[in-house]
């Protein structure tokens, strides 16, 4: 076996299982806020058109998707970011979500250097690691934490390490955080990924779920946009239908940015076989087309987080997010014993940030919270948030 497969650390799921497997939980309904999987139902625009392509099944699907998904796409990432455009021929290409697509993005870019090195921050997105590590690169964890307003420092990572540097994960907004890049700092962080000649690639997976219709969370290529940079140089951005649509079942993302990288990026996703079947390209065509059920969408998160906020905020310290359906709480005892406590007295399932985060240095930014997804129904939440209540 490759020996690289050892060094893959366990999700944080199946670390939580074996948290609570000795416990017997509360003799009550089970509620789940761990797992980030929306419960929403999926949009109607989307299940009609994917009703009308079945045919569509029949046929391999195109690596580099249909004219009409990558025009689409397109010209949903134009609308929304104010681009001056996106050539949906050379800079837009279609994947199976945007998990595998976070992880084999590493798979293209990295291997120019020696001892390569790819940037992430800490709490993070676990597949950020494990991309790095199955290219051969070592992880480089920045801790986002309070004090850093969670936001990684990137500009005080060492220069010999910025060197060896041919990745950098940006997730903006933030898993588990929330918390959304501001433009100056997308900007600090394009610079200097063209002093050490590294690529930006920015998980925007979240984008769509944010409080304030005025005020929208900031894409990687509209702040290069703004820069006067239309080529999006070493700048890539990943979106998906998964959070946005409720459609995590779909698999159905995209990457835009850099037309050099998404080239050579698109040779390797024709050996890899991560195509887009061909009815769900049809579907996705109208859902990126279709704004109504995503601001429904963002209004029964909105919904949720007044209500869960307004019952937990007298108890816990809550910072509300900038973006996404996540709670990141401190709570009392660390992350591990609460979840314990959670499902034994509530039988409520939330993740430790532990499990989100690295120990480095002696620290382990997660180690005193856990991530709560508002992912179910408004009146399950409010009932979850009650029990926690109770107990608190």
């Amino acid at each position: 076996m490759n020996p690289r497969i050892d060094q893959l650390h366990r999700y944080p799921f199946e670390r939580l299982r074996d948290l609570l497997a000795d416990i017997t939980p509360a003799d009550l309904p089970p509620i789940s806020l761990g797992v980030g999987e929306p419960r929403h139902p999926a949009p109607k625009v989307f299940l009609e058109a994917l009703t009308g392509a079945l045919e569509d099944f029949a046929r391999y699907p195109s690596t580099a998707g249909s004219p009409f998904l990558r025009e689409a796409s397109a010209a949903w990432l134009t609308r929304r970011f104010q681009l001056p455009g996106i050539d949906a021929e050379r800079q837009v290409i279609p994947c199976a979500g945007t998990r595998e697509a976070l992880f084999s993005i590493a798979q293209a870019v990295v291997g120019r250097k020696a001892n390569p090195v790819v940037l992430m921050p800490n709490p993070f997105y676990q597949i950020y690691e494990g991309a790095a590590l199955w290219a051969g690169a070592t992880p480089y964890l920045v801790p986002a934490t309070e004090a850093s307003g969670f936001l990684p420092d990137y500009a005080a990572v060492p220069p010999e390490v910025l060197a060896r540097t041919e990745l950098l994960y940006v997730c903006s907004p933030g898993n588990p955080t929330g918390r959304v890049a501001p433009a100056d700092y997308l900007e600090r962080l394009i610079a200097l990924a063209d002093a050490y000649d590294f690529v930006l690639a920015s998980d925007e997976c979240y984008a769509e779920i944010y409080p304030d219709e005025a005020h929208p969370p900031l894409g990687l290529l509209q702040v290069a946009a703004a820069l006067g940079r239309a080529d999006y140089r070493r700048c890539l951005v990943f979106h998906s239908l998964s959070k946005r649509s409720n459609l995590p079942g779909a698999r159905c993302g995209f990457v835009a940015g850099d037309a050099d990288v998404i080239a050579a990026y698109l040779r390797l996703r024709t050996y890899t076989g991560c195509a887009v079947p061909p009815p769900i390209q049809q579907a996705a065509v109208a859902a990126w087309n279709d704004e109504t059920h995503v601001r429904a969408n963002r209004d029964a998160y909105r919904a949720k987080f007044r209500a869960v906020t307004g019952i937990l905020g007298p108890h816990l310290p809550i910072t509300q997010p900038d973006a996404g359906f996540y709670l990141w709480l401190t709570v009392p005892g660390g992350g591990e014993a609460f979840s314990r406590m959670l499902f034994e007295r509530c039988n409520i399932t939330a993740l430790p940030g532990a499990y989100l985060s690295r120990t480095v240095d002696g620290v382990c930014p997660g180690r005193d919270f856990v991530r709560v997804a508002l992912v179910d129904q408004l009146p399950r939440c409010i009932e979850a948030a009650e029990r926690i209540r109770g107990v608190l």
